[in-house]
């Protein structure tokens, strides 16, 4: 099993998850989150104020998926998630040892 983060642009997360759930994909948990990368931030005008906003709103997908399903899942979110411009965010895939469904005490793949 692999968890795969991904960090998208708020007004894209409903084509991703349109087109995680066409692939098959059962579910995942969002958050939302602040960070820059290589945007460093920007400027807004409020009152006829400038402000810097360092800390751009994004998205953090989580997904859990079995390392077979994981290439499909990545290609998937990488498409949907893509608007051609800085700040479309990141994809990062990381080992799971183990998952259980607290429920039914189900572990491995059959509790996801």
């Amino acid at each position: 099993m692999v968890k795969i983060e991904a960090i998208i642009k708020p007004f894209r997360l409903q084509d991703v998850q349109e087109a995680l759930v066409n692939i098959g994909i059962q579910g995942m948990t969002v958050s939302e989150v602040k960070g820059f990368g290589r945007q460093k931030g920007h400027v807004e005008v409020y009152r006829g104020a400038e402000y810097r906003v360092d800390f751009i709103p994004k998205l953090l997908l989580t997904l859990v998926v079995p390392k077979e399903r994981a290439d499909d899942v990545i290609k998937t979110i990488q498409k949907a998630a893509n608007t051609g411009k800085i700040g479309d965010g990141k994809i990062f895939v990381s080992p799971i040892q183990e998952a259980m469904r607290i429920r039914t005490g189900e572990t491995g793949v059959e509790a996801l």
